[in-house]
């Protein structure tokens, strides 16, 4: 047997994996360019929906910089009968003090062995069950939310039933002009903008992407929140997709927030962002793809694709690798079938990622930026190297620019 024989197989196997998530990108990049009609956002007539009772929960964890200007912005869409509670968790600065000055109710958590944003969220809900709103949102305490968008994403689940994601966009600092922090931003911009919008005008639900979140409250009363899993917003959507309630995209509402403007604060917050979602990756979509075959179900298909699309610089990585494998088997003898499948996967992979800057990401990132984003999937290598032998398994909150 020739090594290129022996390679063949293995090398044909690894291409049409990789294939399956570039395939489902350039799907999503070019349903979202499809401007016929509007993408639904939930089962029927907004007009028809009668305002229940909402619930805003802020998790915050020594937020004391940034949680008075994300209370200004939510109380002015708090009308009488909701709720804006933050949640100060495990606080050693005056985050409970200023979140109550700037009017919102708070509550206390104090648990240093059960960490994480999940107990934040669990410790919410739990809170509320005394006097059960009827749609409860989730918000981070570090972002913005914008004008309508409470309202937007109850008569969402209210219309649905189901969860509800607003759009979710992180920014670069004003004055931050490396190039790392742009390419970063565009690339959340894909993630949480463009593949949600592409699914959404598909109509099919999109994954949660912790924070703009809204749930009806017989689904988040029952829902599984005290983790500390480093994406527990991803896993909380498969969850409630494999028992049927997938999320809507509600692209009308909008939260918004900034990366750190330190490398360090910026490389902290990617490494658990990404490290979270190659975890849930890993675990959840095998068996969501087996759930989804057993109860003939395309929609939760369709969200285990989608949650199967690894980040973007990492698959790139891996098809340029890919690339490099299946041309050196063929010129050691090897069969064709894997070099040209590997070649149409980065085809296929970069004409999404063309698309998306072209029509999406163009005020984000330059032309020049984008031609030198090879150099910066090279420096992201350590990241991805890093989960496989000291990956992060515990949450830790981002450092804040001046921590």
């Amino acid at each position: 047997m020739t090594l290129a024989s022996f390679l063949d197989p293995v090398l044909l196997v690894a291409t049409l994996m990789i294939a399956v998530p570039a395939v489902t990108l350039l799907t999503e990049v070019l349903a979202a360019l499809w401007q016929r009609g509007a993408a639904p956002e939930c089962g029927r007539d907004t007009a028809k929906i009668t305002r229940g009772r909402i619930a805003v929960v802020v998790p915050a964890h020594n937020e004391a910089a940034g949680v008075g200007r994300t209370i200004a912005g939510l109380l002015p869409q708090i009308a009488a009968g909701d709720r804006l509670v933050v949640v100060a968790d495990n606080c050693t600065d005056r985050t409970a003090e200023l979140a109550r000055a700037a009017g919102a109710s708070v509550i206390e958590r104090r648990d240093e062995e059960r960490r994480g944003k999940g107990f934040a969220l669990d410790f919410g809900v739990d809170w509320l069950r005394a006097d059960p709103p009827d749609c409860v949102v989730f918000i981070d305490a570090d972002c913005t939310m914008a004008p309508g968008s409470l309202e937007r994403l109850h008569d969402a689940c209210a219309g649905s039933g189901r969860p509800a994601q607003a759009l979710n966009l992180c920014h670069v600092p004003q004055g931050v002009s490396r190039m790392g922090p742009r390419i970063a931003e565009f690339a959340f911009l894909v993630k949480n903008h463009v593949r949600p919008r592409g699914l959404a005008r598909l109509g099919l639900p999109c994954t949660l992407t912790g924070t703009g979140m809204a749930f009806p409250w017989s689904l988040i009363a029952a829902a599984p929140l005290a983790s500390d899993h480093l994406a527990e917003d991803m896993m909380l959507g498969s969850t409630l997709a494999a028992q049927g309630h997938a999320p809507l995209f509600v692209e009308a509402a909008r939260v918004d927030s900034e990366f750190p403007s330190s490398e360090d604060g910026e490389r902290g917050q990617r490494r658990r962002w990404e490290h979270g979602h190659l975890q849930t990756l890993l675990t959840r979509v095998p068996g969501l793809v087996l759930g989804a075959i057993s109860q003939r179900a395309p929609a939760l298909l369709a969200h285990a694709l989608d949650l199967a699309v690894p980040p973007l610089a990492l698959l790139l990585a891996l098809q340029l690798l890919l690339v490099a494998a299946t041309s050196t088997s063929l010129l050691l003898g090897g069969g064709e079938l894997a070099f040209a499948i590997s070649l149409a996967s980065l085809a296929a992979t970069g004409i999404a990622v063309l698309l998306a800057w072209y029509h999406f990401g163009r005020s984000i990132l330059s032309a020049s930026m984008l031609w030198m984003a090879p150099i910066y999937v090279l420096r992201k290598l350590p990241l991805y190297i890093g989960f496989l032998g000291s990956r992060q398994s515990a949450w830790m909150r981002a450092r804040r620019d001046g921590e």
